[in-house]
C-alpha cells in the first residue's frame, strides 16, 4: 500500500504540471498576440513619437539626401531606413507620422459611431416612414464616391486633418446606422422589450436600457474593422494632397513623395506603405477575432 502510494505521487505531479502548462499555452495561443503587439506599437508611436524618434523628423540635410537603409551599400546606422529627397530620416518620420493616422481614426470613429448608432437605433425602433427616410439617406451617402467628396471638401475648406475627419465621418455614420438598424429590428421583437412597452416604459428608455446593450457587441466589432478603413482613407487623401498638409509627416504623404524615385530610392515609398498595410491588416484581423468571440453563435462552433 505504501509502496504503491509512493509510485503514484511522483507520476501524478509532472502529469498535472504538464497538463496545466499546456492549458495555459493553449489559452494564451487563442489571443491575437501579434495583432495586439502591432496595434500597441502603433498607439505607442502615435502618443510618444516625438520623444522616441531617433532623429528630428523635420530636420533637412541635403548632404545626406537619398541615403539607402543601413544594410545596403552607402547606408548608415544613423538613418536606419534611409533618408528622403531632403535628407530627412525615414524611420523618424514614420514614427511621428503614426500620430496623424491615430488622431484621424479616433476622431472620425468617435463622431461616426455615436451619430450612426443613434440614427440606426432610432430608425430600427420606430420603423415606418422614419426608417424609410433615414435608410434612403444612408444609401445615398454610401453610394456617393468618398474620394470625390473628400476632394470637394478639400477644395472648399482646404486640406487638413479636419477635412479628413469630416470626409470619413460622412460614410462611417451610414455604415453604423445600417448595422445598428438591422440589429435593432431583431432585438425589439424579443419578449422583454415588448413587456417593457406594456409596462409603460418610454421609448427612449426602452432603446437605451433594453435595446442598446444588446447591440453594443456589433458596434465594437465594426469599430475595430473601420479603424483600418479610416487609416487607409487618411493615407489615400494625403497621397492626393487632400489630407494633412506638410510639414506634418503622414504615411500617405511619404508614399506620394517617393513615387517619383521608385527606381532609385524605393525605400521612400516601400517602408511607409508597409506600415500602412501591417497596421490595417492587424486591425482587420483583430476585428475578425472579436466578431468570433463576441458572437455567441460563432463562439459555439
Amino acid at each position: 500500500m505504501a509502496t504503491a502510494g509512493v509510485v503514484r505521487t511522483p507520476a501524478s505531479g509532472p502529469t498535472s504540471s504538464t497538463a496545466e502548462r499546456w492549458w495555459r499555452w493553449d489559452a494564451l495561443r487563442r489571443w491575437p498576440l501579434i495583432q495586439l503587439s502591432v496595434i500597441g506599437i502603433f498607439i505607442f508611436c502615435a502618443l510618444f513619437g516625438e520623444w522616441i524618434a531617433p532623429n528630428d523628423p523635420y530636420e533637412t540635410n541635403l548632404r545626406a539626401r537619398l541615403l539607402p537603409p543601413f544594410w545596403l551599400d552607402g547606408g548608415t546606422t544613423n538613418f536606419l531606413l534611409g533618408t528622403d529627397t531632403l535628407g530627412r530620416d525615414i524611420f523618424s518620420r514614420m514614427i511621428v507620422g503614426a500620430r496623424a493616422s491615430f488622431i484621424v481614426a479616433m476622431a472620425a470613429l468617435a463622431f461616426g459611431s455615436v451619430l450612426g448608432s443613434f440614427i440606426g437605433l432610432t430608425a430600427g425602433y420606430f420603423g415606418g416612414r422614419v426608417d424609410s427616410v433615414i435608410m434612403r439617406i444612408a444609401d445615398g451617402t454610401m453610394a456617393f464616391p468618398l474620394i470625390l467628396a473628400a476632394l470637394l471638401l478639400a477644395a472648399v475648406i482646404g486640406p487638413g486633418m479636419d477635412t479628413v475627419v469630416l470626409g470619413a465621418s460622412i460614410v462611417l455614420w451610414a455604415r453604423f446606422a445600417r448595422l445598428i438598424r438591422s440589429e435593432v429590428l431583431s432585438v425589439k421583437q424579443r419578449d422583454y422589450v415588448k413587456l417593457s412597452q406594456v409596462a409603460g416604459v418610454s421609448h427612449w428608455r426602452a432603446m437605451i436600457v433594453h435595446i442598446l446593450p444588446n447591440v453594443l457587441n456589433s458596434v465594437v466589432v465594426l469599430l475595430t474593422l473601420q479603424l483600418g478603413f479610416v487609416i487607409t482613407l487618411e493615407a489615400t487623401l494625403s497621397f492626393l494632397s487632400a489630407g494633412v498638409p506638410p510639414p506634418t509627416p503622414t504615411w500617405g504623404q511619404m508614399v506620394a513623395n517617393g513615387r517619383a524615385y521608385v527606381d532609385t530610392g524605393w525605400w521612400l515609398s516601400v517602408f511607409p506603405g508597409m506600415a500602412i498595410a501591417v497596421v490595417v491588416l492587424s486591425f482587420n484581423l483583430l476585428g475578425d477575432w472579436l466578431r468570433d468571440h463576441l458572437d455567441p453563435k460563432l463562439r459555439q462552433l
